[in-house]
């Protein structure tokens, strides 16, 4: 007599169909709030349909992807989930910003070995918060529930955008040049990125998350505090002057960043007194002993997106991005390269 087979479904081996359907719906009215006109058909299908605005004449599409990295598991950690779905955001919508694109859709990735639709949902509140504020479209994304790829409280994120930028508005830094004035736009803090070394700095230092850095924040959240996105006032800016190249400050830190803007001959010198230390930073670089230099190719170090503008527009950016509520700064200015030289020198 043959051995009675089990009657397995897929809730048995670990995957939750209605869990699934239960969070599509808590995130509709989420991405309800971030639809444009040129959304045709968002969430809930196959694919979303999105038009070309008719205000492009010669329209270039700009694309970007990313994740945040280890700032997840400061989020598991700290049991907080409401803003990283910011960053996941922000670190794809300033890279094509840097182009002068303008965000128009994004879409995400949420990948986890068992669904908590309460930590999802509140997961994909802060995407749409932060398409809220890049002026961008929710229109989909995908939720892969896969046991035994994921310890069981943990996930991971990727997402991408995609912008449009009229052609002959393109920025790509090729007409920047020796006497330019380099704009820095200050930071939330470090973002998304070196966030292994973050980890190591708390480790090592055996410094209390939960201890108060402060007025108002926790260590923890300090760490934790959202990318800022720059979308909306920097191409509020682009309206009325223009800027010559952007660098969006992210993996790799200043010395790496701003280098893939400049024609070759080119040296951007930054003068790390020209803007405010940021508390967060100094706490990490005193209680990790870390060198300027490694501070100027890990972090942002106080500035999350870089603008090139002729010397004469300075004060007209700063007033522009001042008024939007963006501390802004000179840092510094463009010079011809030493042969073999570095493209960037932060002193």
């Amino acid at each position: 007599m043959s051995a009675q087979r089990p009657n397995l479904t897929y809730r048995e081996a670990g995957v939750d169909i209605e869990a699934g359907d239960a969070l599509v719906e808590r995130i509709k009215p989420f991405a309800k709030r971030t639809m444009r006109p040129e959304v045709l058909g968002g969430i809930g299908g196959f694919g979303a349909l999105v038009e070309v605005s008719k205000k492009y004449k010669h329209p270039v599409m700009v694309s970007g992807t990313d994740g945040v990295g280890t700032k997840l598991k400061l989020a598991f950690r700290l049991k907080k989930h409401d803003t990283i779905g910011i960053d996941l955001v922000a670190m794809s919508v300033n890279d094509i910003l840097v182009t002068g694109a303008e965000p128009v859709f994004f879409l995400d990735y949420f990948a986890c070995g068992k669904l908590d639709v309460g930590i999802a949902a509140n997961v994909i509140q802060g995407v749409a918060n932060g398409c809220e504020q890049a002026g961008c479209a929710l229109i989909g994304g995908e939720t892969a529930e896969m046991p035994g790829m994921y310890d069981p409280n943990e996930y991971d994120l990727a997402g991408f955008a995609v912008g449009l930028v009229e052609k002959k508005k393109i920025i790509d830094g090729s007409s920047i040049a020796a006497g330019d004035a380099v704009i820095g736009l200050a930071s939330s803090g470090p973002h998304s990125n070196g966030y292994s070394l973050i980890r190591r700095v708390v480790a090592v230092s055996g410094a209390d998350l939960y201890e108060r850095f402060d007025r108002s924040r926790t260590l923890g959240e300090a760490l934790l505090e959202p990318t800022r996105i720059y979308v909306k006032p920097v191409l509020a800016l682009l309206e009325h002057l223009p800027v010559k190249g952007m660098a969006h400050i992210t993996g790799g830190g200043l010395v790496e960043n701003i280098p893939r803007i400049l024609p070759a001959d080119l040296c951007a010198r930054l003068e790390r007194g020209r803007w405010p230390s940021v508390a967060i930073f100094d706490w990490l670089q005193r209680h990790g002993g870390i060198e300027d230099a490694e501070m100027a190719r890990t972090f942002n170090w106080g500035i999350g997106m870089v603008l090139v503008v002729s010397a004469e527009d300075v004060p007209q950016a700063l007033e522009r991005l001042r008024a939007a509520d963006v501390e802004a700064y000179e840092v510094g200015t463009i010079t011809g390269r030493e042969a073999g030289g570095p493209q960037t020198v932060v002193s």
